[in-house]
């Protein structure tokens, strides 16, 4: 074998063979520090890491370098994907109300109503432009379904205070849950200023209707061309939603408690 190939050096009887290449700028003591300060952080940087690890008098290793050994243990940069942001209090909350409802079944979510309002952005091409990051208006709708039955779509025009909420309530759940529920319905609503204002508290009393307690999607690829249409569109859509559909995000009940308490309180892929 050629000399150039090899290089060996015999010490104290120990031979010891020279690693090709140019040697590794990082010991292993420092690729540890390394993967200790991603793991213990996901968050931080490469500059991040590179100030946490470099230790006085000692070579600071280069932020490409740092990449690599992550990169070599499996962690690669990757963006956060945007969650709503959860307080140390809600996430209690969230964790309280998942460990109470956790072995409910459909014996116990029945004559239960759930509700929600949301606004959908119409996405009128003739109204958008490449410097307008949102265009053509919107529509804003308010449902509510029960284990038995899916409720009305209410369009809502201009702002949704809670004095138009209160109207809702009186003469579209109201009417449409004792005519489905009888008078033993439970009512389920978000933690939203309107909802939980004094003016609409004061109707659930009036109306001695018990509310469910509670801590803190989008129709997509259907472009409009005005309101009228885009609700259309979303009624469409709403009264094309199965009772199979909403007993199967009932059965998930128990498994989304599971992930909020798995989660700690914190936002989970449901």
């Amino acid at each position: 074998m050629p000399l150039g190939c090899q290089i060996l050096d015999n010490v104290d009887g120990v031979v010891h063979r020279q690693s090709p290449g140019r040697p590794r700028t990082t010991s292993r003591a420092l690729d540890r520090n390394i993967l200790r300060a991603c793991r213990e952080d996901p968050r931080r940087t490469s500059t991040d890491i590179q100030v946490s690890v470099t230790s006085p008098n000692k070579p600071v290793p280069l932020r490409r370098t740092i990449r690599r050994r992550l990169q070599v243990a499996g962690l690669h940069g990757r963006r956060p994907v945007k969650k709503q942001l959860v307080s140390l209090k809600n996430r209690k909350a969230r964790v309280e109300w998942a460990k109470q409802h956790l072995s409910w079944g459909p014996r116990e979510w029945a004559n239960h109503i759930w509700s929600d309002e949301l606004k959908f952005k119409i996405y009128a091409p003739q109204y958008q432009c490449p410097t307008v990051k949102h265009g053509g208006g919107s529509v804003m709708v308010w449902g509510c379904f029960s284990d038995t039955s899916m409720g009305l779509l209410k369009i809502i025009f201009g702002t949704m205070d809670r004095y138009v909420y209160e109207d809702i309530l009186e003469n579209t759940m109201r009417p449409w849950a004792r005519a489905n529920l009888g008078r033993s319905g439970v009512f389920q609503q978000d933690n939203d200023p309107k909802h939980t204002s004094g003016h609409v508290a004061n109707w659930f009393r009036r109306r001695r209707m018990d509310l469910l307690g509670w801590p803190k999607r989008r129709l997509k690829g259907v472009r409009a061309s005005n309101a009228n249409q885009k609700f259309a569109q979303l009624e469409a859509a709403w009264k094309s939603i199965s009772m199979t559909v909403v007993q199967t995000i009932l059965d998930s009940i128990p498994r989304r408690c599971q992930a909020v308490i798995d989660a700690k309180g914190y936002p989970t892929k449901y």
